[in-house]
């Protein structure tokens, strides 16, 4: 044991080097998982465009809605789907759930 005592400081930076070299390439932010990253990044912009026109959509809405600029035709639409009435001249088509 005496004879390995000055080896022991090199060993343990040499372990060392070999643990944060060991997460660096597979750990979670790690070098081999950057496809993976890329891959999340690409499918979060698209469902980032898709939920930001669906805000778009209910901006217009509730802008449509508003006291200012009543828009009766979307008036009588949300009517109509809340209260569970249809015009005589709407086609009604029923499905099953």
């Amino acid at each position: 044991m005496a004879r390995f005592r000055p080896y022991m400081p090199t060993a343990f930076v040499a372990l060392l080097i070999f643990y944060f070299a060991y997460h660096a390439m597979t750990g979670d932010r790690g070098l081999l998982h950057g496809a993976m990253r890329e891959e999340t990044l690409a499918s979060r912009v698209v469902e980032l465009k898709t939920l930001r026109a669906e805000r778009e959509d209910l901006e217009t809405r509730v802008h449509l809605l508003s006291n200012d600029n009543l828009s009766r035709d979307l008036l009588e639409e949300r009517a109509r789907t809340v209260l569970g009435f249809a015009d005589p001249r709407d086609y009604v088509i029923r499905t099953m759930r």
